[in-house]
């Protein structure tokens, strides 16, 4: 089994299905997610796919999208 991680160059990441959201826009700003076979998630530029991939556990990003759904990161888009 290939052994992934963080900086691994995205386009070596072999039998992955890449997932961006339905609300990126035509530019190509936003992040593609994909699980993989041990369960982590590889996030990735989307306008850089064959840059380096970040390697998060399930639970980092359960973590991350419950702060998001909670609000918790609005500041940084200067929303309060």
């Amino acid at each position: 089994m290939q052994e992934i991680v963080n900086g691994t160059q995205a386009t070596s990441i072999e039998g992955v299905v890449w997932r961006k959201s339905r609300s990126s826009n035509p530019s190509g700003n936003c992040v593609e997610l994909a699980r993989l076979p041990g369960g982590d998630i590889a996030v990735r530029n989307s306008r850089h796919p064959a840059g380096p991939a970040l390697i998060y556990t399930t639970a980092e990003i359960t973590a991350f999208v419950q702060g998001a759904r909670d609000g918790d990161f609005d500041s940084m888009l200067g929303e309060e």
